[in-house]
């Protein structure tokens, strides 16, 4: 069978950044992707693609570009839901000296760009039928729901997450551990706080206690993301709730590192009305050997393209989490960067996007040449 000549580098930089335009344009935040999904359902129906609805029973739908009846090796996978608006009157695309600014920008509409762009370039020059997939999933900012609908029915080997990593490849993955705390009190004028059962000082105290615990565990990131308490006017309310996001290394076992979150919380003995403690998400990280078919090829192309290869571990929570709990090894690999986003301000490189749609069309160029199917 003869070698079929294929252009090395066929990225349309127009058609690319017109749909990244586009996409940052429509307002995506977690559970109303509707408008977006919609838009790029017609987009590829439109060049005649296999694409598919994968339905969630609230009617919000992922979006599959596979070839039926061939068996997925690679998915590229993106999630096109966005945290929500800082200010919903400018939230949309704007470009200045090279950066592109805007909600999605970097987390992850730029990342969906490439992928769709770089897909594109590869079904147009090696053909429809080889083993890859596009997949663009909803919720990932909030419960992981479109994830979880994904794997439902599909399962493939390996797949690109295009979060932002500022091109460097993620072949480990930090843990996640999501808790709630909620303390109790009752409900007193508040000329009659002193001595009371004030549910937002135990809370406070417990989460000092915290904080110090935390502080000797450089390695792990923790955030306390909220603190509610009962609307109780002029008064001692009757509960406080606080929920803290934990970040942690690859290696880290999460079960006994929920135990030491419940020791600290509990210590000393609580007393009545004790904190409570519930995690809502318990996921563990990973860590990928660096060898393999995936690892030579991309070494290869940044080699070719004179970049630093400085592999690293992927700091946040994604979707990769579930991915790997269901058998599937996820890489990271995306423009954008984390500082940059869920902040007003966010944005990203339109040399980094277009790079990442390069990186992604030569990987399934080198790992799927046509010849060999």
């Amino acid at each position: 069978m003869h070698t079929i000549p294929l252009p090395q580098n066929p990225i349309q930089p127009g058609r690319l950044f017109r749909l990244f335009r586009h996409m940052m344009d429509i307002y995506s935040p977690s559970g109303k992707e509707e408008e977006l999904s919609g838009y790029l359902y017609a987009f590829f129906k439109k060049r005649r693609l296999p694409v598919s609805r994968q339905m969630l029973a609230d009617g919000r739908y992922n979006l599959i570009v596979a070839p039926p009846g061939v068996e997925i090796q690679l998915a590229l996978i993106g999630h096109v839901d966005t945290v929500s608006a800082h200010d919903l009157e400018e939230f949309g695309f704007s470009r200045s000296d090279g950066v592109i600014s805007g909600l999605g920008a970097a987390d992850m509409k730029g990342g969906c760009a490439a992928i769709i762009e770089a897909c594109l370039c590869f079904w147009e020059t090696a053909g429809p039928d080889l083993p890859v997939a596009l997949i663009l999933v909803v919720g990932e900012e909030e419960n992981g729901d479109g994830a979880m609908r994904l794997l439902e029915d599909l399962h493939f080997p390996w797949c690109i997450i295009a979060e932002p990593t500022g091109l460097v490849p993620c072949f480990a993955h930090y843990g996640y551990i999501e808790m709630q705390l909620t303390s109790q009190g009752e409900r007193r004028h508040a000329s009659l706080a002193k001595g009371r059962n004030n549910p937002v000082e135990k809370m406070l105290k417990t989460l000092l206690a915290l904080t110090h615990h935390m502080d000797q565990r450089s390695e792990a990131v923790y955030n306390i993301r909220d603190l509610l308490t009962s609307k109780s006017g002029f008064a001692v309310p009757e509960w406080c709730q606080a929920w803290v996001d934990f970040h942690l290394p690859p290696h880290t076992p999460t079960g006994a590192f929920c135990s030491e979150l419940e020791e600290v919380v509990c210590s000393p003995p609580p007393g009545k009305n004790p904190v409570e403690v519930r995690f809502h998400t318990i996921q563990d990280g990973y860590d990928l050997p660096g060898k393999g078919a995936m690892v030579e090829a991309l070494q290869k192309i940044y080699a070719r393209r004179e970049l630093p290869w400085q592999p690293a571990a992927f700091p946040s929570h994604s979707d990769a989490n579930l991915l790997w709990a269901h058998g599937i090894k996820p890489v990271l690999l995306g423009p954008g960067s984390l500082a940059k986003a869920h902040v007003p301000d966010e944005c990203i490189d339109e040399a980094e996007v277009l790079a990442a749609a390069e990186i992604y069309y030569q990987l399934l160029l080198d790992l799927f040449p046509p010849s060999s199917f």
